[in-house]
């Protein structure tokens, strides 16, 4: 059997051209392997992964809330925050992931097992140590120690990330691979809630005490990290012995990539004018969401909305973001997924129009007694969800399109390039909104100053 070339089938997803389509309609029927209900399993499987991927993420998303109860320096908390680099920077070991691994065991459950795991590990030993790793002798955490575990504990949910989405190619039908998306968009903020905002929720006294009526707090920090703890652990084992793993390339006849090779083809992908122009959506495409994304909670700030108020309005997000990726499934399972970003893109556009009136209309709508009262919250409630209809379309469209042009051989490192110059431009923007705010902030000063000046 003549063996096809993996370089090939790279440079194959991406020709240029109209006669090509990243996955037509005819082949989506043809290559069809199953039923859509054959995948029910393989589609809740991926939740769950995805759902466990999120809890460590969630949790360590809520260390800086207890670090701030405990009154510790910005300084401590930008260096707490180098604990969540490693999903920014998985590229670098992603062909990794992608070309070692143990035959016996399976292409991906070779990371995927060994990654959760450590995890369920991490979490053990965490519940032990936590409260002595928040307060030192003297009261303060030991902040270095705190973000070496934090980041190791984040740098094993990003690889079982990458074996999680190289796995999704293979696992799901072609015809179904659309739901790879819809997986990882509601594990990750099902996992991240349960994560952060349950626990914060459960383990806060106030909260229980008012609307649980409880008397004390119903979980602890110990406690939430040992139940995780034993959770991956068990669940993990699952996976290992149930869990066969289809190695789809040796049936296809198609030639092993070795680590050299699979970084070489990653620099392939790099040169491909097609990669070249998808990068350049990436990397601006969020920059007409900047000031909504990141201003837009600092201006209601500034406005005197109290931010305990303002944390309260995403719990009536969460459900959304939960369960409308199912429901935009339907419209991205498809073969042309970006036809429903391209959908949505234009009215988010012009909510950035409707976010900049209703921060503008701010202090207007602030009572008589200085307060903002429930009709002030409907409406900024109301906005938010309108928004986050059409964010979540194009967030799942995004990650639906991934998963049907990446060439399953090296399926987590396509992904992960992907997502990482996605995840960029996102930091762009997100850096660029507060830089223009922070120069007109200078400015306003600057003028402030010099003007109180010439007046003395």
């Amino acid at each position: 059997m003549h063996k096809r070339s993996k370089s090939n089938n790279i440079n194959n997803s991406f020709d240029d051209g109209e006669s090509q389509k990243f996955i037509s309609d005819n082949e989506l029927k043809t290559t069809s392997l199953h039923r859509k209900q054959d995948d029910v399993g393989n589609i809740l499987l991926l939740m769950l992964l995805y759902i466990l991927q999120g809890i460590p993420l969630g949790l360590a998303g809520s260390i800086p809330m207890i670090l701030q109860q405990r009154n510790v320096s910005y300084k401590d908390q930008a260096t707490f925050s180098l604990a969540f680099w490693p999903f920014s920077i998985k590229l670098l070991w992603a062909p990794i992931v992608d070309s070692c691994y143990w035959q016996m065991m399976g292409r991906r459950k070779s990371w995927l097992v060994p990654a959760q795991f450590l995890i369920g590990f991490f979490l053990l030993v965490l519940s032990i140590n936590i409260n002595y790793l928040l307060e030192n002798q003297d009261g303060s955490p030991h902040i270095m120690i705190l973000t070496s575990v934090f980041f190791a504990l984040n740098f094993l949910a990003a690889t079982q990330d990458i074996a999680v989405d190289g796995w999704a190619l293979t696992m799901l039908s072609r015809n179904n691979i659309g739901w790879a998306s819809t997986c990882n968009s509601v594990g990750q903020t099902a996992g991240y809630f349960l994560g952060y905002v349950v626990f914060l929720a459960l383990e806060s006294k106030d909260f229980c005490v008012t609307y649980l009526g409880q008397e004390e707090s119903l979980v602890t920090l110990p406690g939430f990290f040992f139940f995780w703890g034993i959770i991956f652990i068990v669940t993990t084992s699952f996976v290992w012995i149930f869990k066969t793993e289809k190695d789809e390339r040796q049936s296809a006849g198609e030639d092993e990539l070795d680590l050299v090779e699979t970084y070489k083809v990653v620099g392939k992908m790099l040169k491909m004018p097609s990669i070249q122009s998808i990068i350049l959506v990436l990397l601006t495409v969020k920059i007409g969401f900047a000031a909504v994304d990141s201003l837009t909670v600092l201006k209601f700030t500034e406005a005197g909305v109290p931010k305990e108020k303002l944390a309260l309005l995403s719990v009536p997000l969460t459900p959304l973001q939960i369960f409308l990726p199912l429901y935009i499934s339907k419209f991205t399972a498809g073969p042309r997924p970006m036809d429903t970003f391209l959908t949505a893109f234009l009215p988010r556009l012009f909510f950035g129009l409707v976010f900049a009136a209703l921060v503008w209309f701010t202090p207007l709508l602030k009572g008589y007694d200085g307060q903002y009262h429930a009709s002030f919250y409907l409406i900024v409630v109301v906005v938010y969800i309108v928004h986050q209809v059409f964010a979540n379309c194009m967030f799942v469209a995004q990650m639906a399109f991934y998963a049907q042009v990446s060439d399953p051989s090296v399926g987590g490192t396509y992904m992960t390039l992907l997502n990482t110059f996605s995840n960029l431009g996102g930091k762009l923007a997100f850096m660029g909104g507060f830089a223009f705010c922070f120069r007109t902030y200078l400015e306003d000063l600057c003028s402030s100053y010099l003007g109180n000046t010439n007046e003395v």
